[in-house]
């Protein structure tokens, strides 16, 4: 499974992003997938995960502030991030879960700075 992850930038504080991961293979046949992020001189964490039936989980970090979806016709899990901080800068990544098998997408940097 490729996966493409796209939509990072430079935003202010208080802002929003939309991040976007779309797979070689269909998302609905994939047991879960999530995005991580990675800050410099951090471990890589878990931001937020969906199912393949739906379920969704998110970091007590960002609850309330990030949604994750997903889109059929696209084929691709967003990532909606809102009120934005400078903790949230990251290099976030998708990460896709299958059968036992893990897969990994390149980085999407998101600085959060005025």
């Amino acid at each position: 499974v490729q996966l493409q992850a796209s939509g990072g930038g430079l935003v202010q504080p208080g802002g929003s992003l939309r991040l976007s991961c779309t797979a070689s293979e269909s998302i609905f046949r994939l047991d879960v997938i999530s995005w991580y992020r990675q800050a410099p001189g951090e471990q890589r964490e878990l931001v937020a995960s969906i199912g393949k039936g739906g379920s969704r989980n998110y970091a007590h970090s960002v609850e309330g502030r990030f949604t994750i979806s997903r889109d059929a016709r696209e084929n691709a899990v967003y990532l909606r991030m809102n009120s934005l901080k400078s903790e949230d800068t990251a290099v976030y990544y998708c990460n896709a879960q299958d059968s036992g098998s893990v897969y990994w997408g390149q980085g999407t940097l998101v600085t959060v700075s005025s």
